[in-house]
């Protein structure tokens, strides 16, 4: 049950089309279902905002597939999946049925949506900016995740600090200065969120990626690098974490 669900009922109950038993009995659907393997919560939009996301790494198949339907079945118009593996969507493809009207994957971010993507509703613009080509795959998953919420994201790829002259220059820069929230993802040493939190006047949301050599210790050198930036406003999320990052740009950028 999501919030208009419940205005409905209300609306019905105020004109009589509805008894007040009836409406005691609807609201009074478990919030969630035990399903064996997973309790999916269909009061999540209710308490959030939005409904509850769906993480596939770990996941089976079978088990993707039908915690999707038990959502979509209980009013959530929309369900996001991440990390989500080719093998999984083909097997979407092949065992989707009615509760699952429309589908789309995404195979760089590991991005699956099932249902419509909403328009756009936040007050600014996300810039979502990667150090380099590597970090494309985590950025995209933070870019998506946020267009799935209803944000409009500009993305600028590849503008890290071995070539500043890639980010200073005046078509990036005023992206910069006009957005809303910025999502600064970067591996190696993690330099690019700390150049762009001395920049912007936004809130900057670091996201270290696993994008390194040796040393980099698979994000952990990006990670205590970001988590040390001297410049105000930075925020860190946990190392390759582009949906937590999308997420919370979201939630900034409706306000």
């Amino acid at each position: 049950m999501i919030e208009k669900d419940i205005e409905q009922l209300l609306c019905e109950v105020k004109n009589g089309e509805t008894s007040i038993e009836e409406a005691v009995l609807k609201l009074k659907e478990a919030p969630f279902e035990d399903m064996g393997f997973a309790r999916p919560d269909f009061h999540r939009s209710l308490r959030q905002g939005h409904g509850e996301v769906v993480y596939g790494q770990g996941k089976t198949n079978e088990q993707i597939l039908e915690i999707t339907k038990k959502l979509l079945a209980h009013g959530q118009e929309k369900v996001l999946i991440t990390r989500m593996s080719k093998e999984a969507f083909e097997y979407f493809k092949e065992n989707m049925t009615s509760e699952i009207e429309d589908f789309s994957y995404d195979e760089l971010s590991k991005i699956g949506i099932a249902g419509k993507i909403d328009a756009v509703e936040g007050v600014g613009k996300i810039v979502v900016a990667t150090g380099g080509t590597s970090d494309i795959p985590v950025a995209e998953e933070a870019a998506k995740t946020a267009e799935f919420l209803g944000n409009k994201v500009v993305r600028l790829y590849d503008v890290g600090v071995a070539g500043i002259h890639r980010l200073i220059n005046k078509e990036t820069m005023d992206e910069i200065m006009n957005a809303n929230v910025i999502v600064a993802i970067a591996g190696m040493e993690g330099a690019l969120a700390s150049v762009i939190g001395g920049l912007a006047d936004c809130p900057v949301i670091a996201v270290p990626t696993s994008v390194g050599y040796g040393a980099a210790f698979g994000g952990l050198a990006a990670l205590l690098s970001m988590l040390n930036s001297c410049a105000s406003g930075v925020s860190v999320v946990n190392i390759d974490n582009g949906f937590g990052a999308g997420y919370l740009a979201s939630m900034i950028n409706h306000k």
